[in-house]
Parts: structure tokens; C-alpha cells; sequence
């Protein structure tokens, strides 16, 4: 089987897939998106809608359970496989950033003195 190509995440993307490593209903992520990140990340319910609809048919998530007027989402391996890749890959430009913010080079950090 192919692997497929590793994808950057949109920021939305990233705390919807962070928020569903426990189940959570719509309007519970996008209550817990604001409070995790003090609101500087709000999703609409458009948004949010169409990024689950979007992320279940990649098989990113699943739906849990369908009450009577709610599903519960939940991430899936694969979900959490993208979900690290792309923590990883941020963590890797924060590292980057700081290597050169403090006035250096990675060159310049990685000479012995």
C-alpha cells in the first residue's frame, strides 16, 4: 500500500484533531478550541462542520455515536499518526525560529567553540 504524502495541517485542523483524542460532540470543539487557546482560534460552525465532514472521509476521525441531535467525533490511528506528524513538524519550525531569533545561525550553533 502507497504511504501517503505527509500534509500540513490548518490550525483549525490541528485543535480539532487535538480536542478529538476524546470524544467530543460539534459544538463541544468549538467550546474547547476557545478555552484551550484563550480565543484566539475560533471555528465557526460552517468551518467546523466541513472539516469534520472532510476529516471523517479521510478516516482522520470517526463518528462515536449518533445521539438525537449530535454526533460524537473521535480521531482515529490514522488521525493520530497526521495529528504527530504535524506537532512534530511544528515543534521542528519553532526550533528552527529560535535558532536564528537569538542571533545565530544553525551552522553557527551547530560549530564547536
Amino acid at each position: 500500500m502507497k504511504k501517503e504524502p505527509k500534509r500540513n495541517l490548518t490550525e483549525p485542523m490541528y485543535y480539532i484533531l487535538l480536542i478529538l483524542n476524546s470524544p467530543n460532540h460539534g459544538y463541544g470543539i468549538m467550546q474547547k478550541v476557545n478555552e484551550i487557546t484563550e480565543g484566539r482560534v475560533e471555528i465557526g460552525a460552517g468551518t467546523l462542520y466541513s472539516l469534520l465532514s472532510k476529516s471523517t472521509g479521510e478516516r482522520l476521525i470517526k463518528i462515536e455515536s449518533v445521539g438525537e441531535r449530535k454526533k460524537t467525533y473521535v480521531i482515529t490511528d490514522k488521525g493520530r499518526e497526521v495529528l504527530n506528524e504535524e506537532h512534530q513538524r511544528l515543534r521542528d519550525l519553532v526550533r528552527d525560529g529560535d535558532q536564528f531569533l537569538k542571533g545565530g545561525s544553525k551552522d553557527e550553533t551547530n560549530r564547536e567553540t
